[in-house]
């Protein structure tokens, strides 16, 4: 079996594959000891752990090389977080995600906010973006597509999960493999979403957020940790060198 394939089976309905999200080679060893299935990649905890803010400030050479190292120290198959794809042009993230497979990633998460500006992409417009990537990578790779719409407000309606449902079920006619929707928590909503977008669902565990049990209850497929690992990380790291210098 290859690495996607045994990446894609993880991918549990009821039975969510637990991500908790590296960004070097040293937190891919260390994550890999705990027992984890696979690993993935925080944008975020890329860019700050080497000098950058998050949102393509980390150079993409970097960020492919990054990801090449980490998959060639390690033989559990890696997702990237790979924001917009370097490009708002369909073509130029089609490739640029082609460039990020080569480089031994199973799979990328793709969001459809607009980098560096305002707002979400258009539906259209995202779903092309996503199928121009899909004809670059083949079958063999898991594009899991990543709407923001519940990062843009903070009134978390039933529209709201309407609006979310109707990007879910483009992405996947568009060829995505699984659907990212950070920040939506409530079980209800959750509950709606799998029940109406045919793919399997990514959540990312937050403060506040409802425990494991009950978004296994309500089928959720993959569950992430973002950058939190990192910030956790690093507030210890802060402590440690307080007591020791201070």
């Amino acid at each position: 079996m290859s690495k996607y394939e045994l990446f894609a089976e993880l991918h549990v309905p009821g039975d969510p594959v637990v991500l908790y999200n590296v960004w070097d080679v040293g937190s891919a060893i260390s994550v890999t000891k705990s027992g984890a299935k696979a690993l993935a990649t925080s944008s975020q905890a890329v860019a700050e752990a080497h000098g950058w803010q998050d949102g393509q400030n980390a150079p993409i050479e970097f960020v492919i090389e990054n990801a090449k190292r980490i998959a060639d120290s390690n033989s559990l198959p890696l997702s990237v977080d790979f924001e917009g794809a370097y490009s708002e042009d369909q073509e130029v993230g089609a490739e640029n995600t082609l460039r990020l497979k080569e480089a031994g990633a199973v799979g990328c998460n793709f969001e459809d906010q607009v980098i560096g500006g305002m707002g979400i992409h258009p539906l259209k417009c995202q779903a092309r973006r996503i199928k121009a990537i899909r004809r670059a990578v083949g079958e063999d790779f898991f594009i899991n597509a990543r709407t923001d719409l519940f990062l843009q407000t903070q009134d978390h309606n039933e529209a709201l999960v309407d609006e979310v449902i109707e990007r879910g079920k483009a992405f996947a006619d568009a060829g995505a493999s699984g659907f990212f929707v950070p920040r939506m928590g409530d079980p209800r909503h959750v509950e709606r979403v799998i029940k109406e977008v045919p793919l399997p669902l990514n959540l990312i565990a937050l403060a506040g957020s409802p425990d494991k049990q009950t978004w296994v209850n309500a089928g959720v497929a993959r569950v992430s940790h973002g950058p939190y690992p990192y910030r956790q990380l690093m507030d210890k790291l802060d402590e440690m060198s307080i007591d020791a210098i201070g």
